[in-house]
């Protein structure tokens, strides 16, 4: 067991997206994450997602982020806190993404956007993402 010395300045808190090296245990890189009003909801609570390439990421602050696996950069951000009319005409809202994993299937991201515990966004929608060819 290690002891931490919880009165060390330097254990402030960093949230972000890290990357290790399985061989020696060693950060990779790291993505602190971005700004936002509120720095509760500054940090990635629910469990990421990898594929070849892209580390999915959902956060508190409502955003699905896709990160490249090779250097933390962002190469995709999309805000889930927001109304939306769903498929069966009823409206839905999004808000914090926390606890399960954004999935892929069939070359689609489903993302479950809405977690009111602890104070978070509540919502309660299922969203679906798809590749568009940039022409």
């Amino acid at each position: 067991m290690i002891a931490i010395d919880r009165s060390d300045s330097s254990l402030k808190p960093s949230p972000g997206v890290y990357a290790l090296d399985l061989s020696d245990g060693k950060i990779a890189w790291s993505a602190p994450h971005p700004a936002s009003k509120n720095a509760v909801a500054q940090c990635n609570s629910a469990a990421p997602l990898v594929i070849p390439g892209i580390v999915f990421a959902g956060s508190l602050d409502g955003h699905i982020r896709a990160y490249a696996t090779e250097d933390g950069k962002i190469i995709w951000d999309y805000d889930t806190a927001k109304e939306y009319e769903t498929t069966d005409g009823f409206k839905g809202k999004g808000g914090a993404i926390d606890g399960p994993s954004p999935v892929v299937a069939d070359g689609m991201l489903f993302v479950n956007s809405g977690y009111g515990m602890f104070g978070q966004m509540a919502g309660n929608v299922l969203l679906a993402f798809t590749v568009s060819e940039k022409k």
